[in-house]
C-alpha cells in the first residue's frame, strides 16, 4: 500500500537506508560541526565531495561563509563523538572532543578512519536545507578500523 508523499514518509523510508557516519566542521572565527549522514562521493576528477546541511542549523551560518570545510568519516568505536556533535546545544569542541587546527585552518577531529579538508565549490538550494558540493584539497585516508553506521535512528556498526 502506497502513502502520499510528506516529511514523515520520507523519514520512514530513509530509516531503512544504513548511512555511513560523518562530521563536517569549518571555521569563520569559532569553530563548528555537525554530524552527516547525507555524504556523497560526486566525482574523482576533480575530487568532488557533497553533503545537506539544514538552514536552520546552528552550523549553517558559518558553513554557509567558510571557503573550506572539513570532512571526517567516523569509525564504530566513536558513537559518542557522533551524537556529540548531532546534539543541539553540546560543547561539540570542548575538552572531550580531540581536534586541531588543520589545513587552511579547518577543525580537523582526531582518532577518525580518514579526513579531508575541501574547499567549497558550491551551496545548491534545496528545501530547507543546502546541498554543499566541495572538493577535496587535502586528507589522510589512514585511520583504519570499521565505519560507524546510522540506521533505523540509531548508530550502529557492521556485521560480519
Amino acid at each position: 500500500m502506497s502513502r502520499t508523499a510528506s516529511p514523515d514518509l520520507l523519514r520512514s523510508v530513509f530509516r531503512q537506508h544504513a548511512a555511513g557516519v560523518a562530521v563536517i566542521t569549518a571555521a569563520v572565527g569559532s569553530p563548528v560541526g555537525f554530524t552527516a549522514t547525507s555524504l556523497n562521493s560526486v566525482a574523482a576528477e576533480p575530487p568532488l565531495i557533497s553533503f545537506g546541511v539544514g538552514t536552520s542549523s546552528s552550523s549553517w551560518p558559518v558553513i554557509a561563509e567558510a571557503g573550506h570545510i572539513g570532512v571526517h568519516i567516523l569509525g564504530e568505536h566513536q558513537r559518542e563523538l557522533a551524537a556529540t556533535f548531532a546534539r543541539s546545544g553540546a560543547d561539540r569542541f570542548g575538552p572531550s572532543t580531540d581536534w586541531r587546527s588543520g589545513p587552511e585552518g579547518v577543525p580537523v577531529l582526531g582518532g577518525v578512519l580518514a579526513w579531508l579538508v575541501c574547499r567549497v565549490v558550491a551551496r545548491v538550494p534545496a528545501g530547507d536545507h543546502r546541498i554543499v558540493i566541495a572538493q577535496a584539497v587535502a586528507g589522510d585516508p589512514a585511520g583504519g578500523g570499521r565505519p560507524l553506521l546510522y540506521h533505523q535512528g540509531r548508530f550502529t556498526a557492521l556485521r560480519d
